[in-house]
C-alpha cells in the first residue's frame, strides 16, 4: 500500500468562531483507495502558505509512503531540512499527516486508533468547556464575572462537571507582565463567584496564556487557592520551564501546559524539571497520536495526567478522543461547549456528546470523516491568522 494523493482543505469556520477562524485539514488517499483525515493546528502563518508547506512536505516524504510505517516517516519529517528539534510548524503538518495514516490504518485492520494504540480503557471521558459568550448577552462575559457565573452555572446544568476562564486577558506580544492589583482583583473575584455558582458541582479551571511575570503568577495563585481550582493554566510563557517549576512550587493548585508546545522533548523538560503535573498537548501540533501516546507514558510514570486541548476543529477534537479512550492518566477533555454547531456539521456524523461526557466512537480509524461537500462550501477567505495576540 501506498499513499498517493494529498488533498487539503482550509474552512472558514463561521461566527461566533469558536475554535479559531479557519481549520486547516488535510485527505490522504492510498493506492487502493483508503483515506484518511488529518488536522494542523496554529501553524503560524497564513493558511495559503501552510497548505504550500503541507504539500512541500507530502511532496519529499509523503508521496508513495507506506501509511503503515509511521515512526519511520515521523523521523523524516521531523528531520527535513536538518532541523530535527520541536518546532510548531513543521509539527503540526507532521501531526495532521501522521494522524490521517492512523485514520488509514484503523480502516484497514478495521479497528478503532485506541484499540491499536493499548486498546480501550474508557468508555466514556469527562469533557469540559470554556465559558463562551452569546449573541444575546449585553455585557462581555470575559469582562463581566457575574456574567460568567451565571453561564457557568448554565453549563452546570447541561451535565459539565468542570468550566474553564481566564479573566487575565488580553494577552499580548510584550508579555510577561506583572498583574495589577485591580487586575488580580478581578481575577479573584471571577474565581469566588464562579466557585459560589456551582458550588462542588464543577471543578474549576484557571486557564491563563502566559501573561504573567514568575512572582505575578505566585501572586495569583496565593489568590485563587481558597477556591481550590483544578488546574492554573500556562502561568507564565512556555519558553522558560525552569519558571514555570517555580511557580508549581510556590502553589498547592495544580499548573496545566502543552498546547504551545511539541514533540516528546518538550514534554520531557516539563516532567523532569516538575514544572506541571497536567499536560495539554494538541494532537494537531504535538506531532500527532503516536508522540502524544508517549508523551503520556512518560507522564504517567511521574504520576502526572494529560487534558488533551481542543482550540480547532473537530478531526484533532476526534483525535484527542482516540489518545483519551487509551490512556490510563487520562484526566478530561476540553471541548467547544457541547461539540454541536459546525464542529458537528463539518463531519459525517457528528461526536457523541451526553450529559458532559463523550462517547468514544466505535467506527474504524477516527471514527469520524470531513463532510467534504460542508467543507468546500466555505472557503476561508479572511486574513487572520488562526490566534494572534495583541501587539
Amino acid at each position: 500500500m501506498k499513499i498517493i494523493e494529498l488533498q487539503t482543505f482550509v474552512v472558514e469556520n463561521p461566527p461566533p468562531h469558536f475554535g479559531g477562524p479557519y481549520w486547516v485539514f488535510v485527505k490522504l488517499t492510498t493506492d487502493n483507495g483508503s483515506a484518511g483525515f488529518g488536522e494542523a493546528y496554529g501553524i503560524p502563518f497564513h493558511p495559503t502558505i501552510a497548505v504550500q508547506m503541507i504539500e512541500d512536505v507530502f511532496e519529499r516524504y509523503v508521496l508513495g509512503a507506506d501509511p503503515f510505517k509511521i515512526e519511520q516517516l515521523w523521523r523524516l519529517i521531523y528531520s527535513t531540512g536538518y532541523t530535527q528539534r520541536p518546532d510548531t510548524s513543521i509539527a503540526g503538518i507532521l501531526s495532521a499527516i501522521e494522524m490521517a495514516c492512523w485514520d488509514i490504518i484503523g480502516k484497514e485492520v478495521q479497528k478503532p486508533i485506541y484499540e491499536l494504540l493499548g486498546g480501550q480503557v474508557r468508555e466514556k471521558l469527562r469533557t469540559y468547556t470554556y465559558i463562551y459568550p452569546k449573541a444575546t448577552d449585553q455585557s462581555d462575559v470575559y469582562a463581566d464575572p457575574h456574567l460568567a457565573a451565571e453561564r457557568a452555572a448554565e453549563y452546570a446544568a447541561l451535565g459539565f462537571t468542570a468550566v474553564k476562564f481566564d479573566p487575565v486577558r488580553p494577552y499580548t506580544s510584550f508579555d510577561p507582565r506583572q498583574l495589577s492589583l485591580a487586575e488580580l482583583d478581578r481575577a479573584e473575584q471571577f474565581t469566588r463567584l464562579i466557585r459560589e455558582a456551582v458550588g462542588s458541582q464543577c471543578d474549576l479551571l484557571f486557564g491563563t496564556h502566559g501573561q504573567m511575570t514568575t512572582s505575578s503568577a505566585i501572586r495569583l495563585a496565593q489568590r485563587l487557592e481558597p477556591f481550590d481550582p483544578l488546574w492554573f493554566e500556562e502561568p507564565v510563557p512556555p519558553e522558560n520551564v525552569a519558571e514555570m517549576a517555580r511557580v508549581a512550587r510556590s502553589t498547592s493548585i495544580p499548573v496545566a501546559t502543552g498546547e504551545r508546545l511539541t514533540t516528546k522533548y518538550e514534554f520531557a523538560t516539563l516532567l523532569e524539571q516538575q514544572a506541571a503535573t497536567i499536560l495539554q498537548m494538541n494532537l494537531g501540533r504535538v506531532g500527532g497520536l503516536l508522540e502524544a501516546k508517549k508523551i503520556a507514558g512518560m507522564a504517567e510514570a511521574h504520576y502526572a495526567q494529560i487534558a488533551p486541548h481542543l482550540y480547532c476543529g473537530p478531526i484533532v477534537g476526534a483525535a484527542n478522543i482516540q489518545l483519551s479512550a487509551c490512556s490510563p492518566n487520562f484526566l478530561i477533555l476540553e471541548g467547544i461547549q457541547t461539540w454541536d454547531g459546525f464542529h458537528a456539521e463539518i463531519l459525517s456524523e457528528p461526536i457523541q456528546w451526553e450529559d458532559g461526557y463523550v462517547i468514544p466512537p466505535t467506527k474504524p480509524g477516527l471514527g469520524v470523516a470531513l463532510d467534504e461537500v460542508v467543507a468546500a462550501a466555505h472557503p476561508y477567505t479572511g486574513t487572520k491568522l488562526h490566534l494572534e495576540m495583541i501587539d
